[in-house]
């Protein structure tokens, strides 16, 4: 786990985790690769060590 960032980020948090500029891409990771999102009434937020997972599942080998 990366102690820069807490362990449930919230959608800033997680475009600086991934490396990447945009929300637009992060909504894709979510709604298009399976990026799992932790819901709890409005509050939307990505576990790390869920998004850790994510990225490992995506690698080639």
């Amino acid at each position: 786990m990366n102690k820069d960032y807490p362990r449930f980020m919230n959608f800033k948090q997680a475009l600086k985790f991934f490396n990447i500029g945009s929300y637009n891409t992060l909504y894709q990771f979510i709604d298009d690769e399976g990026l799992p999102v932790i819901k709890i009434g409005n509050v939307k937020r990505i576990d790390q060590e869920a998004a850790m997972e994510w990225l490992e599942s995506k690698t080639i080998k």
